[in-house]
């Protein structure tokens, strides 16, 4: 037996090595569910609009779906008239729309843990449209039913369309908010200082997430703050620390000194409280389909697949590489032509900036760019590299003397990267993928910056819709390590997509 606020507990644990204290409250610990979770609330009503804007949508797309395949005059009839026995189209529509919106909240549209984080989001809606139509197909075929392919054709795409763009407009909603602070889990992390930095860096740097750290509880921080965050008590202060913060989430790094026992007895006392567990694994950089649980004879464990960087996916990759520079290069060439004619104004000097620069696997290559800097900058360098405020090896400066005028506007836009379009149609870099490094940055490379090369290059990646140089070395490194290992199609699509917004928004870090 232990106590729980001075009222006796079972320990369901069986041997009490370590056992937490709550304040004053139930056998439960605390509050009941729900009363310190204000962002929780917000967050609820933002859910619940969510919903009533899917369910909305997607009436309006089987609505527009009989109205485009059977015309705006024959609609009623033609929406009565039998598909088989007992069902029409009005009966056929309703239940699309039941099963359309119970098909997203089952592969997680509405779960709050997943709101704000863009691929899960629209992966739930993609997955949910796929399986509603899928089955459709299946079961009209199985049941012979003479369903119009107008009336599909129209209501799959048109409301799958719809609905991305309603979650899309609903997320940046709330993304703004969370950036104020709004809407916002507070979370109170568990783990020593060699490693709880990491975890309280990784929550910070993603507002978008929703995860605000209030707190630490830690068995070797004595002073005041860790990173900047307030040091509550040790890690069996846990529970009564969450209490008293009003908390959402517990996050306990893959360092914490609970053990298997204690992280079971801390699971156990968080039961009813409506705190949510969140254990953060030490393979920190290893996520997605990569991951997958095995659980043996109740002993969970996480097989990792090696990262995909052959076979066909590549081929894949190189194929939509060179598709897409070669149509981009082809819209764009006006656009190059008044670049190439303003660099050229200022200075009469050469249009494009050759370098060498090491690609996938160690091999240099000549990456071109728009010429920024005056003809004669490499021959400067060494003169600056007092004034280096780069991380680790490369070298920026946020005033360079040697950028040109032309220069700053282009580097602003990122229009001088452009060229590199060439550079991915000859297939010497890819679209996306790491920052191709200088051979004298590859040099100073330990074993863990090294796997950068085990990909080709990109023109844009994780770096550069992350901050780009105002990004330190070691961040710069997880971002691209975080890429090799776990490179999809779909991280593609989302890099390209927010690289756009970030080129049109000129946000910070390019310089």
């Amino acid at each position: 037996m232990s106590t729980l606020g001075g009222i006796p507990r079972v320990d369901r644990a069986g041997d009490a090595d370590q056992f937490f204290v709550l304040p004053g409250g139930s056998g439960k610990g605390g509050p009941q569910p729900g009363a310190q979770l204000g962002g929780r609330r917000r967050l609820s009503r933002y859910l619940w609009a969510l919903r009533m804007l899917d369910l909305g949508i997607v009436v309006a797309a089987v609505v527009l779906a009989q109205l485009i395949r059977f015309g705006f005059e024959s609609a009623t009839v033609s929406a009565n008239e039998p598909i088989a026995s007992g069902l029409s189209y009005t009966l056929l529509s309703a239940a699309l729309v039941v099963g359309w919106v119970g098909l997203l909240h089952l592969h997680g549209a509405y779960d709050g843990r997943l709101s704000g984080h863009g691929v899960q989001e629209y992966r739930a809606v993609v997955k949910a449209s796929g399986w509603l139509f899928g089955a459709l197909a299946v079961v009209g075929y199985a049941a012979g039913l003479d369903i119009a392919r107008g009336y599909v054709l129209v209501a799959f795409p048109v409301g799958t369309l719809l609905l991305l763009l309603g979650h899309w407009r609903a997320r940046r909603w709330l993304v703004q908010r969370r950036a104020r602070g709004e809407h916002s889990d507070r979370v109170l992390i568990v783990g020593d200082r060699a490693h709880a930095p990491d975890l309280v860096a990784a929550l910070c740097r993603t507002p978008a997430a929703g995860l605000d750290v209030v707190g630490l509880c830690s068995d070797d921080v004595d002073d005041g703050e860790l990173s900047g965050v307030p040091v509550l008590g040790t890690e069996a202060d846990v529970l009564v620390q969450a209490m008293a913060q009003q908390v959402d989430v517990v996050a306990v790094s893959s360092s914490a000194g609970l053990g298997a026992a204690g992280l079971r007895r801390l699971g156990w006392a968080l039961e009813g409280t409506g705190i949510d567990l969140v254990v953060a694994p030490g393979i920190l950089e290893v996520a997605g389909p990569r991951v997958m649980t095995r659980p043996i004879r109740g002993l969970p464990l996480l097989h990792v697949e090696a990262p995909c960087i052959s076979g066909p996916r590549r081929v894949a990759k190189a194929v939509l590489d060179r598709v897409g520079s070669l149509l981009l290069l082809l819209v764009l060439s006006p656009l190059l032509a008044v670049l190439a004619f303003a660099v050229w104004r200022e200075d009469r000097g050469p249009v494009l900036f050759r370098q060498v620069r090491v690609g996938q696997d160690g091999r240099p290559f000549t990456m071109l760019k728009l010429r920024t800097m005056i003809t004669d900058a490499e021959q400067r360098l060494p003169t600056l590299m007092a004034a280096n405020e780069g991380a680790g090896p490369l070298f920026k400066l946020r005033e360079d003397p040697r950028v040109t005028r032309a220069g700053k506007w282009l580097r602003r836009y990122s229009l001088d990267e452009l060229p590199q379009l060439v550079n991915v149609l000859r297939g010497e870099m890819s679209l996306v993928g790491p920052r191709p490094p200088l051979p004298r940055e590859v040099a100073e490379y330990d074993l863990q910056a090294r796997r950068r090369l085990l990909v080709q290059p990109g023109m844009t990646g994780l770096w550069q819709i992350s901050g780009r140089s105002d990004l330190s070395w070691s961040e710069s490194v997880r971002l691209d390590l975080y890429y090799v290992e776990n490179w999809t199609p779909l991280l593609d699509l989302m890099i390209l997509w927010r690289t756009a917004r970030v080129v049109a928004g000129s946000e910070a870090g390019a310089y």
